[in-house]
């Protein structure tokens, strides 16, 4: 009966939390977006206009403004402005370092990594014998490709859960292994800890080897053929 109360608990959980939570974040998200309708003056303002607050106005007024913050980067002046206005940002101490910063977190999360990564490969990280998943990049040139004499590639290691960060290193072409996965498993696989994978990877690696029994092991080998 303990086991049973347990187990329909901990089922219970799995439910809960993943709906809980996504619901937490939308509410703040909700909240956030309509804090900053306060920039509008008090006589303008949604609430005084249409006598009561209407809730998620503000992640379409977030929307209608980075859209049109994109409309005017993507033109010639609009690039001049945001150019002028980020090199005297960078004057600033301190704020200068903090925008940096910030900018860079939001260039990598913000980077398209399928059309930058070229094919998923294994390369043996951090020693021989234990493999990590890696993004070729390109080929670097120059003094990289004259001093390693032989030809290597640009390897993006990512960490996890957040890709976004990782090494770069140069592997040479005989030591990667090239695997039939897209990037967008392969990135969904490093988010996931490992844990979100092909089915047929799921119902294979269910168990090591090591701790199938004889008849598993038998069946194993006849459904591989």
């Amino acid at each position: 009966m303990r086991t049973n109360l347990k187990q329909i608990f901990l089922t219970g959980l799995a439910v809960i939390i993943p709906i809980g939570l996504t619901l937490y974040i939308i509410v703040f998200l909700i909240d956030t977006a309509d804090s900053l309708l306060r920039v509008i003056p008090a006589k303008y303002h949604p609430d005084s206009v249409f006598g009561f607050r209407i809730p998620g106005l503000g992640i379409i007024f977030t929307v209608i403004l980075i859209f049109i913050s994109g409309l005017v980067t993507k033109s010639f002046f609009g690039r001049r402005i945001i150019q002028r206005g980020e090199e005297l940002v960078e004057k600033v101490p301190f704020v200068g370092s903090i925008y940096q910063g910030i900018k860079k977190v939001s260039d990598g999360m913000l980077a398209d990594r399928k059309t930058s990564f070229k094919k998923v490969v294994l390369v043996e990280f951090p020693r021989k014998g234990v493999y990590t998943i890696g993004f070729i990049t390109g080929m670097p040139a120059g003094e990289i490709e004259k001093r390693s004499g032989q030809k290597c590639f640009g390897v993006f290691l990512p960490t996890t859960p957040n890709p976004t960060s990782g090494y770069l290193i140069m592997v040479p072409e005989n030591e990667l292994i090239i695997i039939d996965m897209s990037v967008e498993e392969a990135l969904t696989y490093i988010i996931s800890l490992g844990m979100v994978s092909s089915k047929e990877g799921l119902r294979k690696y269910e168990k090591l080897p090591h701790e199938m029994n004889r008849e598993e092991r038998q069946e194993e080998r006849s459904e591989d053929g």
